[in-house]
């Protein structure tokens, strides 16, 4: 199975919403959190091309955040990404 993680800060409520949905589907993930990194806004773009928490990766891989997680579910890619 794909690995997943998720750089996330503890304000943010999209974070939560993209770890309730990787409950839901019962999906492992490592969560790094980047609350105490003052410059977590250019680390994640140079790693994901992103600014802002959630940023979501599978296999390295970026995908986005929330949005583009319950979409990828939504549409039935997510299961194919992780099968890959």
């Amino acid at each position: 199975m794909a690995t997943i993680q998720m750089y996330t800060t503890t304000w943010c409520g999209y974070c939560v919403r993209a770890k309730a949905l990787l409950h839901k589907l019962e999906l492992d993930y490592e969560e790094i959190a980047v609350d105490d990194d003052p410059a977590f806004r250019a680390k994640l773009h140079d790693l994901t091309g992103g600014w802002t928490v959630p940023q979501i990766l599978i296999d390295g891989r970026p995908i986005g955040g929330y949005t583009e997680l319950w979409r990828l579910e939504r549409e039935g890619r997510l299961a194919e990404l992780l099968a890959a």
